[in-house]
């Protein structure tokens, strides 16, 4: 066994090829002469990126290729915080990945305002997963019997769609055309999973028959219709995963106790930050630092954190109610889920245990929905915190004093 480990990390040494075979190695072994062989190669030593808890092997042939260990990311607990849902109800702890000292105090702050103002009332407006394949037609003759057909098959599609996963549904098909192309804007409901995968499969499984039917070229399996990975205004305005609003009214007296400043400065720092500044700048996000919660939440509980960037186009309002800040958060485009990908991992897993969402929900889906609540409540918390930081002046201190 030490000479085939040892002629392995020659081998790799030799060839600089990571993905190489390792015959009648096991998963753990592989991962070590991967990295023993990087540190040779790059003349390092890698002592603390060994020893994952996770399992090697699952991780090696399901989540990802070349396998030398892990990284790590501090995981900190902001809460408790109070949500009304229809799916997250009561008090929550809330798991956040993050490097960015001063982030999560600044969420616990938030969440103790929001808590001691009686909770975030939140809303789903609405759920699908996306998927938009291109195809190419001969011209707008074909295209409109190709965008007929479509409208006229759409129960035979739904149950090919069916087929390939018994949790997939298809709920929606809109067309797109420019030209020649045909861009057909999937919507599914993944149930408890974020669904990129069962969606492509069944993109590509519907592919096949559109074209065996309709003689009608795939250009390629996604057209960015859908949108994923990119801010978008398609995502924006129709919106993609899980569409989200949360909000709370925050009385006069935790605004001066806990907030520590006053209504007037929060409302002026919120309409010239978040409207008037984003919109001088071009940005999609009308709103102060969504994506630093999303992300730390999506680290933590094991979501394409690719993804995160989806998170970053929503709106935050304040409006002044009398003596009390009405504070409210929507995010058009939040895709996550409980199940698949990451979630699987162990500390992925533990850290939805916490939140009481790890693993399928019973009626499925619901574990996905009470996760989306949950986030959109946290990043209500997050920015009635960082709007009060601004409106206070003490930001700056905050980070000096927690971030360096």
């Amino acid at each position: 066994m030490i000479k085939k480990k040892q002629k392995a990390f020659e081998k790799i040494v030799k060839e600089k090829k990571f993905h190489s075979q390792f015959n009648n190695l096991c998963f753990e072994d592989q991962m070590d002469i991967r990295r023993q062989a990087l540190e040779k190669l790059t003349h390092t030593k890698l002592q603390y990126i060994n020893h994952p808890s996770f399992n090697i092997e699952h991780v090696s042939t399901k989540n990802c290729e070349n396998l030398i260990g892990k990284v790590e990311i501090p995981l900190g607990i902001a809460g408790p915080l109070k949500i009304h849902g229809n799916y997250a109800k009561g008090n929550f702890y809330i798991p956040l990945a993050t490097t960015e000292g001063a982030l999560i105090a600044s969420v616990n702050r938030g969440c103790k305002a929001v808590d001691r103002s009686g909770g975030a009332q939140v809303f789903i407006e609405k759920s699908g997963m996306t998927r938009a394949p291109l195809f190419r037609t001969k011209g707008l003759k074909q295209t409109k019997k190709f965008i007929a057909w479509i409208n006229t098959h759409l129960k035979e599609i739904a149950e090919r769609v069916h087929k390939t996963d018994s949790h997939l549904t298809l709920l929606s098909i809109t067309p797109f055309i420019v030209g020649r192309n045909v861009f057909l804007r999937f919507v599914f409901d993944t149930q408890d999973a974020m669904g990129m995968n069962m969606v492509t499969i069944a993109c590509n499984y519907i592919r096949n028959y559109i074209e065996k039917e309709m003689k009608v070229e795939c250009v390629a399996l996604s057209g960015n219709v859908c949108t994923d990975k990119k801010p978008s205004w398609i995502n924006k305005i129709e919106g993609r995963g899980y569409s989200v609003h949360a909000e709370a009214r925050i009385p006069k007296n935790i605004i001066r106790e806990i907030l520590k400043t006053d209504l007037e400065k929060i409302i002026e720092v919120h309409i010239n930050k978040n409207l008037v500044g984003s919109s001088i700048s071009g940005s999609m996000g009308f709103n102060a630092h969504h994506v630093n919660i999303i992300a730390a939440i999506f680290a933590a509980t094991g979501q394409d954190l690719a993804q995160v960037v989806e998170g970053s186009i929503g709106n935050t309002i304040f409006e002044k109610t009398g003596e009390d800040l009405y504070a409210s958060v929507s995010i058009p485009d939040l895709p996550l889920g409980t199940v698949g990908g990451g979630t699987q991992l162990e500390t992925q897993k533990e850290a939805l245990s916490i939140l009481g969402v790890a693993g399928g929900g019973n009626p499925p889906g619901s574990h996905a929905k009470k996760l989306a609540e949950i986030v959109v409540s946290a990043t209500l918390a997050g920015e009635i915190s960082l709007i009060s930081s601004l409106a206070q002046g003490s930001l700056a201190h905050a980070h000096q004093k927690l971030g360096r």
